[in-house]
């Protein structure tokens, strides 16, 4: 077992894409939905640390290797204003159930207060009740009123 105190949470760079990326297949591959990655790593260096970043990762880092990811992007809501939005929180398999994605979390909402949003948002699957019950522990409200809907340009 790992030291929890030895996992260093730090922004992410454009050398740590390629291992980004493979947590990004790893998620897919849990949700049953690989085959619907269209990003690769050249578009997420393009995206996020291009012209006009439209992301910023936040990456757990423990022995020089990266084992978590938090992906997150500003949007706006007229009722709310800013708000910070969490595409992806990813722990390593093997590094689950040590307190990773708690560091993340944690790191991601200072992140946010300190960019001035008045909240943090997220999706998680309604099957999903490992991910459902960590939120959970953070105090995170469930909303069953919406449904997401999604039109794709990419035909």
């Amino acid at each position: 077992m790992m030291k929890y105190n030895l996992v260093k949470v730090r922004e992410g760079k454009v050398e740590d894409l390629p291992n980004v990326f493979n947590l990004i297949k790893e998620l897919a591959k849990y949700e049953n939905a690989l085959n619907k990655i269209k990003t690769n790593v050249k578009t997420l260096e393009k995206d996020g640390y291009g012209e006009n970043p439209q992301f910023k990762i936040f990456v757990a880092e423990y022995d020089f290797k990266i084992i978590g990811m938090g992906l997150v992007y500003f949007r706006y809501s007229t009722w709310k204003g800013k708000r910070l939005y969490l595409e992806d929180l990813i722990v390593n398999k093997k590094f689950r159930r040590q307190e990773i994605g708690k560091k993340l979390l944690k790191r991601i909402i200072n992140y946010g207060k300190k960019c001035s949003c008045s909240g943090l948002m997220l999706q998680v699957l309604d099957w999903n009740e490992i991910g459902i019950n960590f939120y959970k522990k953070y105090n995170f409200q469930f909303d069953n009123q919406w449904l997401n809907c999604y039109l794709d340009f990419n035909k």
